[in-house]
């Protein structure tokens, strides 16, 4: 199977924020997608627009060069819902999953694409009341494609800590920080990638999905990070969906940061940084029941494990000139201030239980910062 990579300009960004719209008298997910995207002009191409869920919007912003830029264009159209749902009685909330909501509850779209979905993924297929953010990081040339995916796999526990929200499920705790990820990777072909270097194992791999009918298009490979053949990207797909723009701006300069620099070594010697597959499951897990306070497996036998804080200050501190290049070295730092006062899932355990967790979720979804200031 042919699958055509239409490079882009390197280390552009873009950003996909998945929102949940909240009844503001019953505090439950609400299916008001429709009204909402009608109000807006919102639309399948539109910067505004569905989600598989009716209870779920997704803002998506233009190609940027900077992260800056990306942020504030989500920030505008974000500016615009708010703006339609004021009279609606509705809210919004940027989280992993909503704090007690029935997933199974929630009513979805209808159409061919989404029909097969459902058909397919039975009782799985009902559990999908999640929302992600998504990070497009340009990519120059598609002989970089795998490798930066691969090596930006890697990178897995910094880029899922910093956005866990989802310690609640249908009014439980989870004991995970981030439950979105433990339902996510229930769907077939989601999940981590597998470790391919040559684009054409990329087009065997997909021949032989679409060949066992496990596909139609090379889109539905839905790996937790993966290559974007269409808009010439490396996509993050790891992060929860997280409530304030300042946690936004921090996962998009992370992951373009990791990008631009697993870009540079491959085009100076041909190699990256990798990690075993099995190794880079168990980091996976660890960041999803941790967090923050998750230890991570690294490649370096002489320390194989460090503490979560403490390896993302680390590369913090070795990506920042890479962040002055690239003009984010702002929200990159904020990654250190996410882990010195945390995550939204410590904050809404902190906050006093589910129903709290949603009341400090909707004060904060939109916000400049979960902090103040």
């Amino acid at each position: 199977m042919r699958v055509d990579f239409a490079p882009s300009e390197q280390s552009s960004v873009g950003i996909e924020w998945e929102l949940a719209l909240v009844d503001l008298e019953s505090g439950e997910l609400t299916p008001s997608a429709e009204a909402v995207l009608e109000a807006c002009g919102g639309g399948e191409t539109e910067p505004i627009r569905k989600e598989y869920l009716k209870n779920m919007i997704e803002l998506v912003s233009g190609a940027h060069a900077t992260v800056a830029e990306a942020v504030a264009d989500l920030a505008a159209n974000l500016l615009t819902v708010q703006r339609a749902i004021g009279p609606m009685g509705l809210g919004l909330i940027g989280s992993g999953s909503h704090p007690f909501s029935k997933a199974s509850h929630q009513e979805r779209f209808t159409n061919a694409r989404y029909d097969v979905v459902a058909e397919l993924n039975q009782y799985w297929g009902q559990q999908m009341a999640i929302c992600g953010t998504h990070v497009h990081v340009g990519v120059d040339h598609k002989d970089k494609a795998l490798p930066i995916t691969n090596g930006l796999a890697r990178f897995y526990p910094y880029l899922l800590a910093i956005t866990c929200s989802s310690p609640y499920w249908e009014g439980q705790d989870s004991g995970y920080a981030s439950q979105r990820t433990m339902i996510f990777q229930q769907l077939p072909t989601n999940g981590l990638p597998y470790p391919m270097s040559r684009w054409s194992e990329f087009e065997e791999y997909a021949e032989d999905l679409l060949d066992c009918r496990m596909i139609s298009v090379a889109g539905e490979i839905r790996w937790d990070v993966r290559p974007s053949p269409k808009f010439g990207t490396v996509e993050n797909r790891t992060g929860d969906s997280v409530p304030t723009l300042a946690e936004i701006g921090c996962l998009a300069a992370l992951t373009q940061c990791l990008v631009e620099h697993i870009s540079r070594g491959y085009a100076r010697d041909q190699t990256y940084e990798s990690l075993a597959p099995w190794l880079v499951r168990e980091n996976k897990w660890r960041a999803a029941r941790y967090g923050m306070d998750a230890d991570v497996i690294t490649p370096n036998r002489d320390k194989r494990e460090v503490p979560l804080r403490e390896g993302l200050l680390q590369w913090l501190e070795r990506l920042t000139p890479v962040a002055r290049d690239l003009g984010c070295e702002t929200e990159l730092s904020f990654a250190a201030e996410i882990a010195a006062r945390g995550a939204s899932y410590s904050r809404q355990r902190a906050s006093g239980g589910p129903e709290a967790a949603l009341r400090l979720l909707l004060a904060e979804t939109g916000a400049a910062t979960p902090f103040g200031g």
